[in-house]
């Protein structure tokens, strides 16, 4: 059996800390019992030993939360993170008028620790960089959503609401802001290797888990990426919405599959 789940693994540069917080952000409600996860590090050639270590560690940290012999996230810029990629999977859009909001920095005398703070706020609420302290992005999210985000942002800033000059509704503007084209050629990218890759998880081919597990985990964190701006500012043959529709299919394909395995050697386990 041990030889069987070596020839499984798949020798990455993870470390265990990364393969328990990508299983977990992945999971809703993000808890799993300590064997799954033990089983997950197994994909990727950690030892059992090195995976509960991490575990340990975490819940240290405050990063995860024991009970029942199973392992939950709790509050924490990993929760935060969770959140950041469930709206970039299901996003929530209002209704656009043509107004952007506009965050200025005027406290003086920040210390560095408050400017990363204010930058991950910034990228968290998906606002972009015109020029130090100048950050825009169109009003068509939710303002009350990732609070936390927010309080770092109004401690430091202040709101307001403009319009770009010309006819194009700011379409140059959010170019400018985001690298539009880079962020599309990345989406066709994943979504090739998940058409690559979903129909052996279908299958039950137990060796795609731990490269589909990677795939998976770069698809979200290409949902945070993605800035989320109204249809009339995107370029033609914008890829997101294909995207998320495809990742659906492949993300159930990955849940039921791992499921399965975990079970599977469960049964197998003295």
């Amino acid at each position: 059996m041990k030889k069987q789940r070596n020839r499984e693994a798949l020798r990455t540069p993870l470390s265990a800390r990364s393969v328990v917080a990508s299983t977990l952000l992945g999971c809703h409600p993000p808890r799993l019992p300590a064997q799954a996860l033990v089983r997950m590090g197994e994909l990727f050639g950690i030892v059992e030993g090195t995976l509960r270590v991490a575990l340990s560690r975490m819940v240290a940290a405050g990063e995860l939360e024991a009970g029942d012999n199973s392992y939950c996230l709790t509050g924490g810029h990993l929760l935060r993170r969770q959140a950041r990629q469930e709206e970039g999977w299901h996003p929530t859009l209002r209704e656009w008028d043509g107004t952007w909001m506009m965050v200025v920095v005027v406290r003086g005398g920040r210390s560095a620790p408050e400017r990363v703070e204010l930058r991950a706020a910034m990228a968290a609420l998906r606002l972009g960089e015109l020029r130090e302290g100048i950050w825009l992005r169109p009003d068509n999210l939710d303002p009350g959503r990732l609070p936390a985000a927010r309080v770092v942002v109004d401690a430091q800033c202040r709101w307001f609401g403009t319009r770009p000059s010309g006819e194009d509704h700011g379409r140059h503007l959010a170019a400018e802001l985001w690298d539009l084209s880079g962020w599309a050629k990345s989406a066709e990218r994943l979504r090739r290797q998940m058409d690559q890759i979903v129909s052996r998880l279908e299958a039950g081919d137990h060796a795609a888990l731990a490269p589909a597990s990677l795939v998976s985990a770069a698809v979200v964190r290409h949902f945070v990426a993605d800035p989320l701006l109204p249809a009339e500012l995107l370029p033609t043959s914008w890829p997101a919405d294909a995207m998320r529709a495809e990742y659906g299919r492949f993300e159930k394909a990955l849940r039921r599959l791992l499921q399965a395995w975990i079970r599977h050697h469960q049964r197998q386990s003295p």
